[in-house]
Formats: C-alpha cells, structure tokens, sequence
C-alpha cells in the first residue's frame, strides 16, 4: 500500500486517531512517536490543518509492528526497516513480517540504547526487548518474553543473566527519577513472581525426594524483599528438592515455629539490607534441635543475599549467586536405597 493509499484513508481530522490517543494505546509517549516519525519515518501519512498528526489504520498498523518488534529487542533502526516494508505491504502477516534476519542471537550483549528508557548498560540483548515492554507496560509481552527466555536458558541463566539485570536497570531509574516508574518496577517484578511460581509446573523437572526433610525459606523480619527466594525455590523445585516458602518479612516467632515443626535441612535468611539482617536469628535458628535423644537434628542455616556482613556471620556458609546456592543446597541430599534423605 503507498503513502498516497494510506492517505486516502483518512480525507478529514476526524478519519485519524491523533498521536495522544494513539500513544495512549500502544502504550508508549507521544515524544517516542514523534522521534520515530523524525528519525525512521515511521508516522502518519495524513497531516491536518495546523500539521496535527492524524494516524490512519495502516498507519496504525505500521507503528503497531514497530512497538512489537522493539519489544523483541530488535534494534529500533532495524525494526524501522521491516516496519516500513510492512506498512507499505497488502500482505499484512506476510514472509516479510518476521524475516529471519532479524532474530537475535540467544547470547549477543548489547549496551540499553535508544528506546528503552533504562540504564541497563551491556547486558544480554533479551534484556533490551524485556526494557521495552516494562516500559510501554506491555503485560502480555512482558509474560511472552519472559517465559521464552526460561525456556530457551533455563532457569539459572534467565534469572542471573536477564531478570536480574533489568530488574536492577528499572530500581536505578526508579531511585534516579523521583516516584516514576514506580508503576512499571510493580508491573515487571509481578510477571517475574509469576514467571518463576509457573516455571517448575510447565518445564521439565526431577522427580520430588518423596521422604526428605525441607528446605525452609524465609526473608528476615522487615524484608520485602522475596524475589530472590523465589527463584531459588523454583530452581530447588526444578532439582525435586522438597522447600517450604515463607516469604517475605517473616517475624522471628514465625520462623522458629516451622523450623520446629518441620524439623528442615536447611535454612535460608534472605536479608537485602544490612538493616534486615540478624546475625542472631541466624545463629538461634542454628541452634535449634528436634529429634529423639540421640539422633536430634539441626538445620544447615544459608544467610543470603547482600545484607549480611561477611566477618559478622563468620561460620556461616556462603553463596554467591542462585547457581551456587541451589548446588550447596541440592547436595545436603543423598540417594541411600532408593530412599532419600537430607545427610
């Protein structure tokens, strides 16, 4: 369809949708527009009087493939490209819609550029797309996206090498620009809970240890911050590690109490802050006993997480990142005659 076509779909202001509501429908600012219709060419054909933008159907259409590619990661120059062709195709859908040229490398880095909105720096090029739709507040493709990556990295790696990283890049913008962007903080950490809760139900898993003490985990008393145990818990599901998940800012009396009564494996603290972390609850949940006289267990307590001060928890086992950690705590379990047990 030509730029004259396009044209004639809309002879009057009121045939065109302006760029306010347009922007309001797609999900992005009307400046994000403007500069795509600057720098790409990608805007109305239809000009009213007073050089009002007035966007017809196939402009729409247009701008509508350029929000999706974007979101994919696919660099804004080159979504432009394909988003031009396509707006000028009468075969809407077509070969040319998703050429193959375009996909991106499962590993490539790419520093945030242009459209995203976030400082995200050099990161992994899935980063980018999943920026751009936690910016624009595109659920439906933040849920798309995120679960593509879990399923073509795993688990480890799209927490580690994508979730996190974004995440980070959207508290930056957050703390750098007053009460802004809090909406898309709530709006992305929402779909990653929910990505993780999902993960160990719909991808291939092991077999539960049917018969093994849990793996409890808790945030300390007056942390909100659980995503991190939530990734652990669903890489521990996915390793059939049975975890009993208490989450966020779980008041000490709380903790204790199911220690007690599930007689646990392990213990893992998440502390964000230094102000959260308790080295003495730490050392009085490795403290508690159960068990028969003679054959009374203690839990293997994990403090997590930046908050807790290295020389403070001295006799504490430590972990880097999720990897570490589920491998330290997968391997408190043994195999002894087809039943298994914490050792």
């Amino acid at each position: 369809m030509s730029a004259e076509s396009r044209s004639a779909e809309g002879t009057s202001a009121d045939a065109g949708m302006t760029t306010g509501a347009l922007a309001r429908r797609l999900g992005v600012s009307p400046t994000t527009l403007r500069s795509w219709d600057r720098r790409y060419g990608i805007g109305p054909a239809l000009r009213a009087e007073g050089r009002h933008r007035r966007w017809a159907p196939s402009d729409i259409a247009m701008v509508e493939e350029m929000c999706r590619l974007t979101a994919t990661g696919v660099p804004p120059a080159e979504a432009a490209r394909v988003a031009l062709r396509y707006g000028t195709s009468d075969l809407p859908g077509g070969p040319e819609r998703h050429p193959a040229s375009l996909a991106p490398p499962a590993t490539a880095v790419r520093s945030g550029g242009v459209g995203s909105g976030l400082p995200l720096g050099e990161v992994r090029q899935e980063c980018r797309g999943l920026a751009r739709a936690a910016v624009r507040l595109d659920a439906p493709e933040l849920e798309r996206q995120l679960m593509a990556t879990v399923e073509r990295h795993g688990l480890t790696v799209a927490w580690e090498e994508v979730m996190v990283p974004t995440l980070h890049a959207v508290g930056r913008k957050w703390e750098s620009s007053g009460d802004r962007y809090v909406e898309v903080e709530h709006l992305l950490s929402w779909h990653v809970s929910s990505t993780l809760r999902v993960t160990p139900l719909l991808l291939p898993r092991a077999e539960p240890l049917t018969g093994a003490d849990p793996v409890v985990l808790a945030c300390t008393p007056g942390e909100q911050h659980s995503l991190p145990l939530e990734a652990l818990t669903a890489a521990l599901v996915e390793r059939g590690v049975p975890t009993r998940m208490l989450g966020a800012a779980v008041p000490a009396e709380a903790l204790l109490a199911c220690v007690r009564r599930t007689g646990p494996a392990a213990v893992v603290l998440w502390a964000q802050a230094r102000s959260t972390a308790s080295v003495p609850l730490a050392r009085h949940v490795a403290g508690l006993e159960w068990g028969a006289a003679g054959a009374r267990g203690r839990p293997l307590v994990l403090p997590a997480g930046p908050g807790w001060d290295r020389r403070a928890s001295t006799g504490f086992p430590r972990c880097a990142g999720l990897r570490e950690a589920v491998e330290t705590l997968a391997g408190l379990y043994e195999n002894d005659g087809g039943h298994v047990r914490a050792r």
